[in-house]
């Protein structure tokens, strides 16, 4: 798949998605732990470190959506977004994939997580994976699960009362949707066999 891709957002910026640069770790670690922080939709309790970034999001693929650069003259090009893909399990299960997402907090309800997630889902089918599961999305979390839901992912499990919020214990819930020939079906159900 080609790369960088663009979009113009509800608020007229042009970005590009793109291979996260080297040089963009830092800012990105800075804002999953701004995400983790506001503790409503990363398991993580405290920040991560330069290592603890590398060791959760820099094990495969990694992206981000920046700012466009109008000229040669424009300023530094804003990160707005992020994600990663990687498989979600070894061997002969690392046909499936997962990814994590992130966006700057004034910078949500634009159409970046839907340009992410669209574009997640077609670089993922193009690196071969044949389905996409996230293991852990907050009950609490309405726009990723309605986000999700409108790209096509089912809710395929719940496990009660998974994450404690600062007030109150709330189910996560596990999404899946496949890619390819596969497209949203979830194959044979256990009852089917």
């Amino acid at each position: 798949m080609q790369l960088p891709l663009y979009k113009i957002l509800k608020n007229g910026i042009k970005v590009e998605l793109d291979y996260m640069h080297p040089e963009e770790q830092e800012e990105v670690r800075k804002l999953l732990n701004v995400v983790i922080l506001e503790g409503q939709t990363y398991p993580q309790k405290q920040p991560l470190s330069p290592s603890e970034f590398a060791a959760y999001w820099l094990t495969q693929d990694a992206f981000v959506v920046r700012t466009a650069a109008e000229s040669a003259t424009h300023q530094a090009k804003e990160i707005l977004g992020a994600f990663y893909l990687r498989p979600n399990f070894p061997g002969r299960c690392s046909h499936i994939c997962n990814a994590g997402f992130i966006v700057q907090p004034g910078k949500r309800g634009l159409g970046i997580g839907r340009f992410m997630g669209e574009a997640m889902l077609s670089i993922a089918a193009s690196l071969g994976y044949e389905g996409v599961v996230f293991n852990l999305v907050f009950a609490t979390n309405i726009a990723s699960i309605q986000l999700w839901k409108s790209l096509g992912f089912q809710i395929i499990g719940q496990i009660p009362a998974a994450v404690k919020l600062d007030v109150q214990q709330v189910d996560a819930l596990i999404m899946y949707r496949g890619l390819g020939d596969r497209g949203s079906g979830i194959g044979h159900k256990l009852s089917e066999q």
